[in-house]
């Protein structure tokens, strides 16, 4: 699976969500082959007679000290898990020419989706800024390929719109999903700022929380540079300015966001993965769970 092939601008040319995902997987899956699988939990399974070359730290001295015999644990490998993915759908998430950053979430969104459903992982799933918390689209998590169908028709259908309250989707879930949850939240942070309180709640809940910020090349570089009549996406406001004037202090003032979410969500121990709209889709995932592995 080569670079050019998970390119953006091809990937959005595909049929279907599910097609675009899959080509995805593909693209993560072979960038992923030399990597061994890590960060699951471990269940006892039985006990073995220790012989030269095991691991002393596995020996279980209480079964010494009952049969005068030492012996080892053996564990079985648990990877099923419930896991989550939250997708921001408000209006600042329709920013994009190539492709806009819903879309490109979209994709992202359902290739975790799939590789969740390899392993077995039940899978939910949440459209915030659609609605109030309680009347979003919300699909519990399930393992089984019609409850993935229902996965991938909710986020084909998902749309750009209006403001939402990404804060509220995310405490709306901590109430819904049990603890030691696999939480996925991919949006732009924009508009959002109770939304670190909130990802840092889920995570003191002792759930696994990973963001993927979803930005466009032209939020990280400004580009413009004709004077221009900037609208919001999300409500009626509108400035206009002349972006070589701004460009110096626009820049600073997104470093300073970048440097900020991270150091918040890395203090309290939420992963960050930064993703840009330009990029191959697999890249932001191979990280990911290069990293974690």
């Amino acid at each position: 699976m080569t670079s050019s092939l998970l390119d953006p601008a091809v990937i959005a040319r595909l049929g279907t969500l599910q097609l675009r995902a899959r080509t995805v997987v593909q693209g993560v899956l072979t960038g992923l082959h030399k990597s061994p699988h890590h960060g699951q939990s471990v269940e006892f399974a039985e006990h073995k007679e220790y012989a030269p070359g095991d691991e002393v730290k596995l020996i279980d001295w209480k079964a010494y000290g009952k049969f005068d015999r030492y012996y080892i644990k053996r564990f079985d490998v648990e990877t099923n898990l419930s896991a989550y993915i939250v997708l921001d759908c408000t209006g600042s998430m329709g920013y994009g020419e190539t492709i806009t950053k819903l879309n490109y979430a979209k994709v992202m969104a359902a290739s975790l989706a799939f590789l969740l459903a390899r392993q077995q992982d039940a899978v939910g799933l949440i459209l915030a800024g659609t609605g109030t918390a309680a009347t979003q689209p919300f699909l519990p998590a399930r393992a089984s390929p019609l409850h993935l169908s229902s996965a991938l028709a909710a986020l084909e259908a998902a749309r750009a719109a209006g403001p939402g309250d990404l804060a509220a989707s995310l405490d709306f879930l901590a109430e819904k999903a049990r603890r030691r949850t696999s939480i996925f939240v991919l949006s732009d942070l924009l508009e959002s700022e109770a939304a670190l309180p909130a990802l840092k709640r889920l995570r003191s809940r002792r759930n696994d929380v990973a963001l993927f910020h979803i930005l466009d090349k032209d939020e990280l570089t400004f580009p413009f540079d004709d004077p221009s009549r900037f609208l919001s996406m999300e409500d009626d406001r509108a400035v206009e300015v002349n972006p070589r004037t701004v460009r110096q202090s626009y820049l600073e003032e997104m470093n300073r966001f970048l440097d900020s979410t991270r150091r918040t969500l890395g203090e309290a121990d939420v992963d960050y993965e930064l993703a840009r709209t330009d990029e191959p889709l697999d890249r932001a995932l191979v990280r990911f769970f290069s990293r974690r592995a």
